[in-house]
């Protein structure tokens, strides 16, 4: 791990009553970005990228609330501390922490939704953000069909009352990150470095791990839609230019229509591609991925 980042330095930061692991580098007077990790992952999925984007920008990797090295907290009453709300306030705080007042973001999977959720509470903040293989998640649920449930079934068995999901993966929590991994990316476990996967069964493979990914999805499916429709009912959208890219072997291409559905939840203009890869997009095509950032942020 340390030879992919050897030229950034990692902390953790006490912010919003967390301690937020981030490693932050890069080119010291350029633009900040946020890059953000999904579900079960850490900040390691972007170190490809990281890389590439160095020269450009200054970076901060952060594991989201839950994950890698950040706090993982016990599940509060109706989830509400791992509420997307909550979590992008995390956010909002470690940038402002590390003196960048307006930012832009690329989101991955959970890092996306963070996101999101980021731009609809704090648009000052916010000059641009790209969404990596999402639609919003109001709209996946109020889609769900057979096909989306039996493509993403983690979204309705990890929401299950605890400690039923938690029980059941801690029985066998390599087997279960393992598959979980495998089956959504294009080439089975070979687009992830070891030291890659290792931080992430680091992170993911105990009992406050497990619980946290379970909470971060009972939220998502409860209080996160609570506040997306009410989002909603206000009128609230998206204000800055948004990206999207996703996956050509991924559900998001197979069941759902990634720019139309980002042009319904955004005022700002929406952009977007299509790429050659399943699900994990910043480690199977990281060249690909940094370009299209480039591109995007200018």
């Amino acid at each position: 791990m340390a030879n992919w980042f050897d030229e950034f330095q990692a902390q953790h930061h006490a912010v919003n009553g967390v301690e937020i692991f981030a490693r932050t580098g890069g080119r010291p007077d350029g633009p900040p970005l946020l890059l953000l990790h999904g579900y079960p992952q850490t900040h390691a999925i972007w170190h490809r990228v990281a890389q590439l984007l160095a020269p450009h920008h200054r970076l901060v990797i952060p594991d989201l609330r839950g994950y890698g090295r950040s706090s993982k907290p016990p599940g509060e009453a109706g989830h509400a501390n791992y509420s997307k709300r909550v979590m992008a306030a995390d956010m909002v705080a470690l940038m402002r922490r590390l003196g960048h007042e307006r930012f832009c973001i690329a989101g991955h999977d959970r890092g996306g939704r963070v996101a999101h959720r980021l731009a609809l509470d704090h648009p000052a903040v916010l000059d641009k953000l790209c969404v990596i293989d999402i639609v919003p998640t109001l709209t996946m649920y109020e889609r769900t069909d057979m096909a989306f449930a039996r493509a993403c079934y983690h979204w309705f068995y990890l929401i299950q009352p605890a400690p039923l999901p938690e029980r059941q993966i801690g029985a066998a929590p390599r087997f279960y990150l393992d598959w979980t991994l495998s089956g959504w990316g294009s080439k089975g476990l070979d687009f992830i470095e070891p030291e890659a996967l290792q931080d992430y069964a680091e992170g993911f493979c105990n009992a406050q791990g497990i619980h946290a990914a379970c909470e971060d999805y009972r939220a998502a499916a409860g209080i996160d839609l609570e506040h997306d429709r009410a989002s909603r009912e206000a009128g609230q959208r998206v204000q800055c230019p948004l990206h999207a890219l996703w996956g050509e072997r991924g559900v998001v291409n197979a069941l759902f229509k990634p720019l139309d559905d980002w042009r319904a939840a955004c005022a700002g203009p929406v952009t977007g591609a299509v790429l050659p890869a399943g699900h994990f997009i910043p480690e199977e095509l990281p060249q690909q991925t940094a370009q299209a950032l480039r591109d995007f942020l200018g």
